[in-house]
């Protein structure tokens, strides 16, 4: 049936109208938000954070046992062990990481332990403390304690037997992995510590989210990591890390005091939205700049 001319000439003036009229304009940026609060930071647990001092300064790291239960305990009873005591950085690929860890400083040794299984992945589900600070495409990013996490929707938890999803930790700038072969239950002693993000342009080739175990994330001295002698091997002298601690056992009266910015706070939320909203399509979770306090 044909259109009449009467409803043929209502649509043109509708569709004539619509051409002019003038479509708003997006928001601005929100102001950057003022300073954190007290309430706003978090004191990460001591028995999950190394001090790992080397002869370019000290980095602090925070582990997440939440999502690499088994690697963060093997970190902590080597470390107690004083295996990474005086470990060179072997291999330093510019733009990369940083990897150490191996007794023999070469790449080719490990720990007189067992290895240990693959983490790549976790189960997320609605108990797990993840802060999500983006949602895109059907999966959420954010913070699980200073880790950079991704994961599916939770929406789909409804879907699932357990209730959870499969979430793994973003290899972003200052991410921890765990080194392995070509099998994916080789991890053992070494690891790496991350210069830059694995998706960038200039390493599409490293894409190592899902396929290695993250298991935590250094919240100071990124410099110091950046500042590694950079080789495959490194040549002579080699870096190192003069000695590693757990927090915890340091003396208390020299231990030094470590505040992170809490994820869940209304700054860092805030925070968040400013920067995603500054940066735009191309913001993810590790532009994420996370304030620290260490005194």
């Amino acid at each position: 049936m044909k259109p009449s001319p009467a409803l043929c000439l209502t649509l043109a003036f509708v569709l004539a109208a619509s051409s002019v009229i003038a479509k708003p304009k997006p928001p601005p940026p929100a102001p950057p938000p003022g300073q954190p609060t007290d309430g706003d930071w978090r004191t990460p647990d001591p028995d999950n954070v190394l001090v790992i001092d080397t002869n370019k300064g000290r980095v602090f790291v925070e582990l997440i046992p939440t999502v690499a239960p088994q690697t963060v305990a093997r970190i902590k009873q080597l470390t107690r062990g004083g295996v990474y005591n005086g470990r060179a950085f072997f291999r330093v690929l510019d733009n990369f990481m940083d990897q150490t860890g191996d007794p023999l400083d070469s790449g080719a040794g490990q720990s007189s332990l067992p290895n240990i299984g693959p983490e790549f992945t976790f189960r997320r589900g609605p108990a797990t403390p993840m802060v999500v600070l983006e949602r895109s495409g059907g999966e959420e990013s954010g913070l699980i304690g200073s880790l950079p996490v991704q994961s599916q929707t939770m929406d789909l938890g409804l879907l699932t037997v357990d209730h959870k999803v499969d979430a793994w930790g973003v290899f972003c700038p200052g991410v921890l992995g765990m080194a392995r072969s070509d099998d994916p239950s080789s991890g053992n002693s070494q690891f790496f510590l991350m210069r830059t993000n694995s998706q960038s342009a200039d390493h599409g080739t490293h894409q190592i989210d899902k396929a290695y175990t993250a298991f935590g994330r250094v919240i100071a001295g990124q410099d110091v990591i950046d500042a590694i002698k950079v080789g495959e091997p490194v040549d002579a002298p080699q870096d190192q890390m003069t000695s590693v601690k757990v927090l915890a056992d340091m003396p208390a009266a020299s231990r030094p005091k470590v505040r992170v910015i809490d994820p869940a706070s209304a700054w860092m939320k805030a925070e968040a939205a400013r920067e995603q909203a500054d940066q735009g399509p191309d913001y993810t979770v590790c532009d994420l700049h996370l304030p620290v306090r260490v005194e």
